[in-house]
C-alpha cells in the first residue's frame, strides 16, 4: 500500500520528517518496506530560476535567434541565446542556468552547459513549458506575470513540492489502516494528537430533480447502501492537483469524476462507484443476485458468466456492476456523461472475496471490502466526494442522500483488565497511560474501575473485538521497543523428541546436495487431473484456479512439472529432491504425510573431451536410495518388486509390513501427460515412517581396525529370478561376523549360458576386528558360502 507524505500531513500536523514517521509507523505495526522521494514533475524544477529579460537584440549571424541579457538575481546579468519567437525585453521568464539538468516532456534529460551558438556566448536557456515538463506547448517560451520575483526558484513560483512515498506492508488484520486517514489515525495515536478530517459542511442539495430509488434485496451481502445523484457535470481531464495526488501513489488519472472516487477511496478508505445515471434503465437501482450463468461484460471488455452467489448492482432490467469488485462496460462514467449516480456502500467481506476470486478480479475496492470497511463512513465519504465532484466537474447535487441501513453494525463492547494488560505485554504499564492510549486510538471508555475498563471499539476497527485485540492495540502504540528485555531467563528442562526431525532432514539434504542434487520446493496445491485416488482427494472449496483446486496426493507430479519446465529450457540433465507433505481424506477427517522424493533424468554427467557421458539409469537412482538408507542406518529391510500404474518397473524396501520407499522408472503414460520425452527415475520415501524406524538408533563409536581386509570373488550361475538382494542377505546371514560387504561387479546374460540362467560376479570383503585372517579361515568362509548358495539358490560355481 502506497501512502503519500504530503497527503498524510493534511490529516495531521507534525514536525516529524519522513524518516522519523517511517520509524514510528513501523514501530506501531505498519511496516514501512520502502521510503522514496518522488517528484510530480521530473527533476522537480531544481536549478530553474525566475529571470528578468533586460535586453533583447537580433543575433548577428542567425535570423531566427536572438541574444538576451537576463537578470537571474545573481548580481550579474547572463547572456542567453534564445530561438523563441516571442522573447522580448521586460519579460519575466524561467531560466535554466549552467549546470542545471533539464527534463523535457519528450526525449532524454540533458545538462545545460556554457557554449557558443553561431559565435555568440550562451550562459543558460530560457525555457518553454514542454522543455521543463510543465505542459505540452512549444510555441514559445513561458512568459510569467510581472510580479514574479527575479532570482526566486521556479519550484517556489509554481508551488512544486517534493513528496515522499511510504510503501507499507499492510497485514490482513489492519483493514482500518488501508487509507491515508487510517495511517494518520495510528500516527496521531502515537503522537497523542488529533486527526483533522476534511470539512463537508459545504454539502447541500441543490434540487430533487434526479431521484433514483434504490432497493436492496440481499441485506446480508449488502450491509449499507448510501447514494445520491449529481446532474449537469462536465466530464473532462482532472485538474493538476488531483492528477498529482493520484500519480504519486501510482494511479493513472482517467477523468475528473472517476478520479474523485479513487481519490476518496485512498483518502478515507471507502470505495465509491459512479454510474452514468442516464443509462440506468427503469430509473431504479436494485442490489440483488442474478440467475446462475447470466452473462455480464465488465469494464475490461471481458464477458463473464455470473454465479448465483455474486451480489450485483442492477438497473430495473440488467446488471451494472459486480458489487464491491468491478463495474460494467456500459454503466460507467464516459466523456459524454452529464448526470451521475454515486454509490457509497458497505458490502459483506465474504461475499466480495468469493466474487473477486471466482472471476479473478483484484481491484482497490475489493482489496478493502474483502478485509472489512467502516459501515459508519459511507455517508461522510459520499458528501466528501459530491463536494469534490462539484468542484472539478460542476453540476449540482440533485437528490437527497438515500441511506439504506436496515441492521446497523454495533460497536464492539470489550472488557479489559489491567492485570491482563501487564501479563500479556510483560511489563507493568501505568493505568493512566493505558487509558490515554485507548482514547488516542478512538476507543471510547464507557466505564472504569480499579480492575480495568469497559470499552466501546468503533466499527472501523473490524479486527478488534476481544480483550487480547485491545491489548495488542495498546502495545502497538506504547511501542514494542519500549518493553524491556528481562535480564533473567527462567526455563524448565525439556527433553527433545528423538529423532530431531529438522536435524535428520538437514543431514539428508546436505548429503544429497553434496552429491549433485538440487532441492526443489513446489506448491501443495495441484490440479485435480493429477489425483491418484479421487475419493480420497482433498478438494479446495474456493480455489484460486482450476489448476490449483486440490491438495496433492503425491510429490511425483510437482517434480515432473519442474523437470518439464527445465527441459523446455534446455536444462535436461537433472538430479532433484524435495521434502514435502501429501494430503488425503480419511474416515476420521484428513491426514498429512511427510515424504521425500528423488528424481533423476538425463545424462549421468557432462561429456568431456576425454570421456563420453551416458544416460542415467535405474541403478543411479538405487544408489541414491541406498545412500539415504545407509546414512540413517536402517537395518533389516526387505526388498521386493513394486507394482504401480505410475512406474514402468519398480522396487520397494519394506520395514516390517510397511513400505519405507518405492523407486523405479516412471511410466511413459505419466511422462506423456507432461510432454516429457526422456526417462525419469523416481523414488518416494515415507519420511514419517523412516523417522519412526530410526527412533531407537544410537550413535556408537569404535576405533578403526588395525587388521587388514581381504577380498574374494565368486562367479555364480543362477536362475534369472534370483536377485542380488537375496544373494547378499543369504551371505550376511551365513557369516555375519567376518563379512563386511557384498557387492556385484558384473552381470551377464546371453546365448552362451543355459536358458533361464544368468551369471553374477560377486565380491566379498572379509575382516576380523581382533586378528589377521588366515588362508584357512578365508577358505572356510568361502566354502561355506558356496555350499549354502548351491543349496538354497541352486547356484553353480563357474570355473
Amino acid at each position: 500500500m502506497k501512502i503519500s507524505y504530503n497527503w498524510l500531513t493534511q490529516f495531521i500536523h507534525t514536525d516529524k520528517n519522513p524518516e522519523e514517521i517511517s520509524e514510528i509507523l513501523t514501530g506501531t505495526g505498519l511496516e514501512v518496506e520502502s521510503l522514496e522521494k518522488v517528484q510530480t514533475i521530473p527533476g522537480g524544477l531544481d536549478g530553474l530560476v525566475i529571470g528578468h529579460v533586460r535586453e533583447c537584440w537580433q543575433h548577428p549571424n542567425a535570423d531566427r535567434l536572438r541574444v538576451t541579457k537576463v537578470d537571474v538575481g545573481s548580481g550579474e546579468d547572463l547572456q542567453v541565446v534564445c530561438g523563441a519567437p516571442n522573447v522580448a525585453a521586460g519579460q519575466k521568464v524561467v531560466v535554466a542556468t549552467v549546470g542545471t539538468t533539464v527534463y523535457p516532456l519528450e526525449g532524454e534529460p540533458f545538462k545545460i552547459n556554457k557554449s557558443k551558438i553561431r559565435g555568440e556566448v550562451s550562459e543558460g536557456m530560457i525555457c518553454a513549458e514542454d522543455e521543463i515538463g510543465l505542459g505540452k506547448s512549444h510555441e514559445g517560451i513561458m512568459v510569467l506575470s510581472a510580479d514574479a520575483v527575479t532570482g526566486a526558484p521556479a519550484k517556489e513560483y509554481f508551488n512544486i513540492k517534493d513528496d515522499f512515498l511510504f510503501e507499507i506492508g499492510l497485514t490482513p488484520n489492519r483493514a482500518d489502516a488501508a487509507s491515508h486517514l487510517g495511517v494518520a489515525r495510528d500516527l496521531a495515536a502515537f503522537l497523542r494528537t488529533s486527526v483533522s478530517l476534511p470539512d463537508v459542511s459545504a454539502f447541500n442539495v441543490g434540487s430533487n430533480d434526479l431521484i433514483i430509488p434504490v432497493e436492496v434485496r440481499n441485506e446480508k451481502a449488502c450491509i449499507r447502501y448510501s447514494s445520491l445523484s449529481i446532474s449537469g457535470v462536465e466530464v473532462k481531464d482532472s485538474p493538476e492537483w488531483l492528477k498529482e495526488k493520484l500519480q504519486v501513489i501510482g494511479l493513472r488519472p482517467v477523468n475528473n469524476v472517476v478520479d474523485i472516487t479513487n481519490y476518496v477511496l485512498h483518502e478515507l478508505g471507502q470505495p465509491l462507484h459512479a454510474f452514468d445515471a442516464d443509462v440506468i434503465s427503469g430509473g431504479k437501482v436494485i442490489v440483488t443476485n442474478c440467475p446462475e450463468g447470466t452473462p455480464f461484460v465488465t469494464l475490461d471488455g471481458t464477458e463473464r458468466k455470473l454465479s448465483a452467489e455474486d451480489l450485483m448492482v442492477c438497473s430495473a432490467s440488467e446488471p451494472m456492476c459486480i458489487a464491491g469488485v468491478f463495474g460494467g462496460i456500459n454503466s460507467g462514467v464516459k466523456a459524454d456523461t452529464k448526470n451521475v449516480f454515486l454509490e457509497s456502500a458497505c458490502f459483506n467481506p465474504v461475499s466480495v472475496r468469493k466474487s473477486s476470486k471466482r472471476h479473478g478480479l483484484k481491484t482497490d475496492a475489493s482489496f478493502r471490502f474483502e478485509r472489512g470497511t467502516d459501515p459508519d463512513i459511507t455517508v461522510y465519504a459520499l458528501k466528501r466526494a459530491a463536494i469534490l465532484i462539484k468542484e472539478v466537474a460542476g453540476g449540482e447535487i440533485s437528490s437527497e442522500i438515500n441511506d439504506i441501513y436496515p441492521s446497523p453494525v454495533p460497536s464492539f463492547k470489550v472488557s479489559v483488565t489491567y492485570k491482563n494488560v501487564d501479563r500479556l505485554i510483560g511489563e507493568s504499564i501505568a493505568k493512566e497511560t493505558v487509558k490515554e492510549i485507548v482514547r488516542a486510538l478512538g476507543i471510547t471508555v464507557i466505564s472504569e474501575n480499579a480492575d480495568g475498563l469497559e470499552l466501546e471499539v468503533p466499527a472501523y476497527k473490524v479486527d478488534v473485538s476481544r480483550e487480547v485485540d485491545v491489548i495488542e492495540e495498546i502495545l502497538r502504540i506504547y511501542g514494542y521497543n519500549n518493553i524491556a528485555i528481562p535480564g533473567q531467563v527462567r526455563a524448565s528442562m525439556n527433553y527433545a523428541v528423538k529423532p530431531d526431525r529438522e536435524a535428520v532432514q538437514n543431514q539428508i539434504a546436505d548429503m544429497l546436495s553434496s552429491n549433485g542434487f538440487f532441492e526443489i520446493l513446489s506448491n501443495s496445491l495441484t490440479s485435480s487431473t493429477y489425483t491418484e485416488v479421487p475419493e480420497k482427494a482433498v478438494q479446495i472449496l474456493n480455489p484460486l484456479s482450476s489448476d490449483l483446486d486440490t491438495m496433492r496426493q503425491s510429490l511425483l507430479y510437482s517434480g515432473l512439472e519442474a523437470i518439464a519446465y527445465n527441459q523446455n529450457r534446455k536444462n535436461a540433465d537433472l538430479r532433484l529432491y524435495e521434502f514435502g507433505r501429501i494430503y488425503e481424506k480419511t474416515e476420521s477427517g484428513f491426514s498429512e504425510n511427510q515424504r521425500l522424493a528423488i528424481f533423476i533424468t538425463g545424462m549421468k554427467h557432462t561429456a568431456q573431451w576425454n570421456h563420453l557421458s551416458e544416460p542415467s539409469s535405474f541403478y543411479n537412482l538405487k544408489a541414491a536410495v541406498d545412500a539415504v538408507i545407509k546414512r540413517l542406518n536402517i537395518p533389516g529391510l526387505t526388498e521386493e518388486a513394486f507394482e504401480s500404474a505410475h512406474f514402468a518397473s519398480a522396487r520397494q524396501y519394506r520395514k516390517g509390513a510397511k513400505p519405507l520407499v518405492y523407486f523405479g522408472a516412471v511410466s511413459k503414460s505419466v511422462l506423456k501427460k507432461l510432454d516429457i520425452e526422456k526417462d525419469v527415475f523416481y523414488a518416494d520415501f515415507d519420511w514419517d515412517l523412516l523417522l519412526k524406524a530410526i527412533k531407537k538408533n544410537k550413535i556408537t563409536y569404535k576405533e578403526v581396525s588395525r587388521f587388514p581386509t581381504v577380498k574374494r570373488d565368486l562367479s555364480l550361475l543362477l536362475d534369472k529370478d534370483v536377485s542380488f538382494y537375496q544373494l547378499k542377505q543369504l551371505a550376511l546371514r551365513t557369516e555375519k561376523n567376518l563379512i563386511r560387504e557384498v557387492s556385484v561387479f558384473d552381470v551377464y546374460e546371453g546365448d552362451k549360458l543355459p536358458a533361464g540362467k544368468k551369471s553374477y560376479a560377486v565380491s566379498f570383503l572379509l575382516q576380523d576386528e581382533e586378528k589377521t585372517l588366515t588362508d584357512k579361515q578365508i577358505d572356510s568362509v568361502m566354502n561355506k558360502l558356496i555350499i549354502i548358495f548351491g543349496k538354497e539358490l541352486g547356484a553353480e560355481i563357474r570355473k
